[in-house]
C-alpha cells in the first residue's frame, strides 16, 4: 500500500511529503489509518539528531482506525478506533529500541522512533503501541493522549503521586506542562504554580487550573515560589529540560532534614535534557529531597481510558489544549511555529 508521509530524507534536511510503501502487517502488527497527530518538541530533537539513520518518519502521538491486524493480535480488531503512543503496553527495561516496521521509502527502510510515525496517512506498527478507544470519542484531539497528556498527567499521578492539598510548581507550560497542571487539579493540589517566560502562556495555564503564574524572565522563580509557599513546594516538575530549569526545580522544593518522618520535596524532570548539569548533591542528601525522572510514566491500557473519562466528565479540557491545527502538507510550517515558540498549547496535524 502507498501512503503519504512527512519524512526527513537526509540528516539536516527539511521535512518533505513523500510516498512510502507499507506492507501488510506481520503477526504482531497492525495497520492504522491516521486521523490526527500531535506535534511534539521531541520531534525537533529527533530532526536535529545525527544518531539515527535516515529516511526518518516522525510523530509519536496519534489517533486513527485499525484497517488490518496481524494473526497474533487480540486486543484490537479491524475497524477499532485507537490511540497510538510511543509508550508500550508491555513494560521494558531500559530505553526502547526502534525496530523495522516494514515501511520503506524508495526501497530504504523507514526509521521510526518508538516504531510509530503518525505524521502519515497510514502506518504499520507493532500492536503494543495502540490502545483502543470508544468510537464516540473525538477523532482529532484524542491524539494528544498518546504523549502530551500521558507524559504530564503520568508524572503527576504516578511519579510524584500528588495528593490532596499538596503544592505543585510546573516549569514550562506547553502541552505537557498544561497536562500536568490539569492532572494536579484533579488530584486536589493547591497551590498550583505555573512558571514560564511568556505571559500569555501563564494566563492560559490558569484556564487549566494554575492558581499562580510566575514569569521567570521578570523574577527569580525559586524566590517567587517560596514567597507563595514558604520553604518551597512539595513537588516541582520541569517540562522544559533546560539546564537552568533542571536545577531550579531542585531548589524550588521544600527542605526536610534528619529523621524518617522529615522528607523534603520531590523534583521531577520530564523535559528532554539538552545539556548536562552539575548538581550539588548536598541539596539532595542534607534535606532529604528527591530528584527523579519521569519518562512516559503511564500504563496506557489502564490510564488512557481514565484520561478519556476525565474529558467526557468535563474534568480535563483536552479540546482547549489544541491551539493550532495544520494539514499534513503544512507540517514544515507547524515545525517552525513550534521551534519559534508560537504554539500556545499543542498543535495537531489533521490527516
Amino acid at each position: 500500500m502507498k501512503s503519504k508521509a512527512a519524512v526527513q530524507v537526509e540528516h539536516g534536511g527539511p521535512l518533505v511529503i513523500e510516498e512510502i510503501d507499507i506492507p501488510d502487517p506481520g503477526p504482531n502488527q497492525v495497520t492504522v489509518r491516521n486521523f490526527a497527530s500531535g506535534v511534539c518538541y521531541s520531534q525537533v530533537h529527533q530532526l536535529r539528531s545525527t544518531a539515527s539513520p535516515r529516511p526518518m518518519g516522525l510523530g509519536h502521538e496519534g489517533s486513527g482506525i485499525v484497517t488490518q491486524v496481524g494473526s497474533e493480535v487480540t486486543h484490537v480488531k479491524e475497524g477499532d478506533h485507537v490511540i497510538t503512543t510511543w509508550v508500550p503496553r508491555i513494560p521494558i527495561r531500559g530505553l526502547p529500541v526502534s525496530r523495522p516496521t516494514g515501511a520503506t521509502l524508495h526501497g530504504r527502510p523507514l526509521i521510526a522512533d518508538g516504531d510509530v510515525y503518525t505524521w502519515s496517512e497510514h502506518m504499520v506498527t507493532f500492536a503494543e503501541k495502540v490502545v483502543p478507544m470508544s468510537p464516540s470519542d473525538p477523532t482529532d484531539i484524542t491524539c494528544l493522549v498518546g504523549c502530551a497528556v500521558l507524559t504530564g498527567a503520568g508524572a503527576v499521578l504516578h511519579t510524584a503521586k500528588v495528593g490532596l492539598g499538596q503544592s505543585v510548581a510546573v516549569f514550562g507550560v506547553g502541552g505537557v506542562g498544561l497536562s500536568a497542571i490539569g492532572a494536579a487539579v484533579i488530584a486536589g493540589a493547591d497551590p498550583i504554580i505555573a512558571v514560564d517566560l511568556v505571559d500569555r502562556k501563564l494566563q492560559f495555564a490558569k484556564e487549566f487550573g494554575a492558581t499562580h503564574g510566575i514569569n521567570a524572565s521578570d523574577a527569580d522563580p525559586v524566590t517567587a515560589i517560596r514567597a507563595i509557599c514558604p520553604g518551597g513546594v512539595d513537588f516541582a516538575l520541569d517540562a522544559v529540560g533546560a539546564p537552568t530549569t533542571a536545577l531550579q526545580i531542585l531548589r524550588a522544593v521544600r527542605q526536610g532534614g534528619p529523621r524518617a518522618d522529615n522528607q523534603g520535596g520531590m523534583a521531577v524532570l520530564i523535559g528532554i535534557p539538552v545539556a548536562d548539569v552539575s548538581v550539588d548533591l548536598n541539596e539532595i542528601l542534607l534535606y532529604q529531597r528527591r530528584y527523579c525522572g519521569s519518562l512516559g510514566a503511564t500504563k496506557p491500557e489502564y490510564d488512557f481510558p481514565r484520561f478519556l473519562e476525565w474529558v467526557r466528565e468535563g474534568k480535563f479540557p483536552l479540546a482547549k489544549l489544541v491551539t493550532n491545527r495544520y494539514s499534513l502538507e503544512q507540517i514544515e510550517e507547524a515545525r517552525v511555529a513550534l521551534e519559534e515558540g508560537r504554539i500556545l498549547g499543542r498543535a495537531i496535524i489533521e490527516i
